[in-house]
């Protein structure tokens, strides 16, 4: 895992996260921010989500984070489960994508996708 940036966010993003998260912003054409959080389900009890939406969307309860511009917002109750999160991007043939590690999660399933705290 690469180094995760300004470690003081609820979630921490590595400079390749960023990257790929930009690139992908930037082919949708629209300014837009990266929703993280958690639902219930997944092989562990409870599963990432991760998705785009419009910046118009942010809810006042919604925790603000700031890479450069880029805006990751998270809503309070995923925030519990997922505080200190630290989101990295591989582009390894095997095993790459997103990948989160969760210093609150209790058991991590085998695809990396989901978790119990």
């Amino acid at each position: 895992m690469t180094q995760a940036t300004q470690s003081q966010k609820g979630i921490q993003m590595t400079e390749s996260a960023i990257n790929q998260v930009k690139m992908l912003r930037d082919q949708q054409g629209k300014d837009l921010c990266l929703r993280v959080g958690v639902r219930g389900g997944g092989c562990s009890g409870m599963s990432y989500t991760m998705d785009f939406e419009e910046v118009g969307n942010i809810r006042p309860e919604d925790e603000v984070y700031d890479y450069d511009g880029f805006k990751v917002v998270c809503d309070p109750k995923s925030l519990l489960y997922i505080y200190g999160l630290v989101l990295d991007y591989s582009n390894a043939l095997i095993g790459g994508g997103f990948q989160f590690t969760n210093p609150n999660a209790n058991q991590t399933c085998g695809c990396g996708k989901s978790f119990s705290a």
